[in-house]
């Protein structure tokens, strides 16, 4: 099962890389009413997406190490009223 997970996991990380790469790469010297660019969001995505996912991540790691650092303070008060 871990294998089988890995492997979906690399194919669709391979799969977003390829699509982006494309994206930002390479659709900007198709012309504009060529049928590839009905498959791509407009190019201003291609810089708000990553931004968005930035901050995002950014906030979760923040919330996680806030919530680790106030348990642990918790502890050691506990600790030392005992």
């Amino acid at each position: 099962l871990d294998q089988l997970v890995g492997l979906a996991m690399l194919v669709v990380a391979s799969v977003v890389f390829l699509y982006y790469t494309i994206w930002t790469l390479l659709m900007p010297f198709v012309d504009e009413d060529h049928p590839l660019q009905s498959l791509f969001l407009p190019r201003v995505w291609a810089i708000r997406i990553p931004v968005i996912l930035i901050l995002l991540g950014s906030a979760v790691v923040g919330s996680f190490l806030s919530v680790v650092m106030i348990r642990s303070n918790r502890k050691k008060a506990l600790k030392a009223k005992a």
